[in-house]
């Protein structure tokens, strides 16, 4: 995660969206007056800002491995460029938040346990990551990096980076945590042309394009609009791309009231 690969730019083109599960998942996140809020994974930093409106007397972090993200952090939270598996908090944590970055942690399991270790007597974990790794946009993506693109990327792995909603209440609760997890699959309606296609590259397609030459990456890019077309046929109002996601919040108390 050290080499930045990111391009905020595109990766905000469908910021609303990707802001929506960040929203619902702080929604249920029951602290009133936390000193010290920690926003690991951060991107540009938008979202961070909202956790320092929300929390006015808290000293909020952000955190990103990414320097171009955070160039476009605004003012207010605290930000920094540094790897999250690295990361050590200098004070117990009374809100610790991950928004879609753990798929990009193979190791993330026990960087889960260890942030919970870090948190305050009544502290809170919270973090999604997409669920999404079945669906179209990536199996018709991981079978042209198989068979038309594998002498490049043919080693791009194909399993899942994530777990299972049970997964991580397993985990969290065998830690003596109280767990709220949940998921939800929305259905996006994406507007313009090849929707999806633009929706990927600024994220599941960014190691892919990192690894080609610019010449080859407009034929890569051609080809996935291809198959993405194919599956995501555009309608009259606009491409519906359904998109699901993981939620965990982990408690240090005894007792979270569960996801109903």
């Amino acid at each position: 995660m050290s080499r930045d690969i990111w391009d905020p730019d595109v990766y905000e083109r469908h910021a609303g969206e990707r802001a929506r599960p960040f929203f619902e998942l702080m929604a249920r996140v029951d602290v009133d007056e936390p000193e010290y809020v920690v926003d690991l994974g951060c991107g540009t930093g938008e979202l961070t800002a909202a956790l320092a409106r929300r929390w006015p007397g808290a000293t909020v972090h952000g955190i990103d491995s990414s320097p171009a993200m955070i160039s476009k952090a605004p003012d207010g939270p605290v930000f920094e460029v540094a790897d999250v598996r690295d990361w050590q908090p200098a004070r117990p944590v009374d809100v610790l938040v991950s928004n879609a970055l753990l798929q990009w942690v193979p190791e993330h399991r026990e960087l889960l346990a260890r942030w919970a270790g870090h948190l305050s007597e009544n502290g809170r974990l919270a973090f999604q990551v997409p669920g999404n790794f079945d669906a179209p946009s990536h199996a018709a993506i991981r079978e042209l990096c198989r068979t038309t693109w594998r002498e490049e990327l043919g080693d791009i792995p194909g399993r899942a980076p994530v777990g299972e909603p049970g997964e991580y209440l397993d985990l969290l609760a065998g830690l003596g945590c109280g767990v709220d997890a949940w998921e939800t699959t929305y259905i996006h309606v994406l507007a313009g042309e090849d929707a999806v296609l633009s929706w990927v590259t600024g994220t599941a397609l960014r190691p892919m394009l990192d690894r080609l030459p610019p010449g080859r990456r407009e034929d890569f890019l051609a080809d996935c609009g291809r198959v993405l077309r194919e599956a995501y046929p555009r309608r009259s109002y606009g491409t519906p791309f359904p998109f699901r996601r993981i939620f965990v919040v982990a408690s240090r108390r005894g007792s979270a009231s569960q996801a109903v």
